[in-house]
């Protein structure tokens, strides 16, 4: 028998939660490794990482429990892959550049920003605040990464579009929402054009204005 709209749809973003989750937990994990900080520094900064961007969203939406408590499986997976990441990152198969933090960032910030987009549609809100519900849930994570690091987020310093391109991305989502598209479309939309938005942004050093000082 085939599955119902609405079982489809919430199966399909659960997938991208996961997707992204674990997207977020890689670059928690090079971010706290080329930091230098030790195993339960290193899963500490993974799982904020993983969990920042949904944690926020969920408390905005009045989401209970979090996703990752209604998930307990999240939690495991976060943790097995920061451990594996942690063994394989110590043989030096990979070099921990800034550089290399940078694609499972911005694979996660699509993926997070569809699944906040679409939470909050489902719920109703007006657009604008669909829109930003998609860029809290895509960027905050990475914020808390950095700033358990001890730096000013990326997302706020190196003047390269990236919250710009989840806001962007959401627009487009809810757009083909009011399309004639197959159901996946607005979410599957959201999450290319954001990361790559965000991917030809790194490739062209596009910068947004910055402040000049004498």
């Amino acid at each position: 028998m085939a599955m119902d709209t609405p079982h489809i749809i919430d199966t399909a973003r659960q997938v991208l939660e996961i997707a992204a989750t674990i997207a977020f937990a890689l670059s928690g994990v090079i971010k706290a490794a080329h930091k230098r900080l030790d195993v339960v520094g290193v899963c500490v900064v993974a799982f904020v990482a993983a969990f920042g961007g949904g944690t926020l969203r969920d408390l905005l939406l009045d989401q209970r429990p979090f996703f990752w408590v209604r998930q307990e499986t999240f939690v495991w997976v976060i943790l097995g892959i920061s451990l594996l990441a942690i063994v394989f990152l110590r043989q030096r198969h990979f070099a921990l550049t800034e550089r290399a933090m940078l694609w499972p960032d911005m694979l996660g910030l699509g993926l997070f920003a569809a699944v906040g987009v679409d939470m909050a549609a489902e719920q109703g809100l007006p657009a604008l605040i669909c829109v930003m519900m998609g860029v809290i849930t895509g960027v905050f994570g990475g914020v808390l990464r950095d700033v358990m690091c001890g730096e000013i987020p990326q997302a706020f310093r190196d003047h390269q579009p990236y919250a710009v391109c989840a806001f962007v991305g959401g627009w487009v989502d809810l757009l083909l929402r009011s399309s004639p598209v197959p159901e996946m479309a607005p979410m599957l939309g959201c999450v290319f054009v954001t990361a790559g938005l965000r991917a030809i942004a790194l490739w062209r050093h596009w910068r947004l204005p910055s402040w000049r000082v004498e």
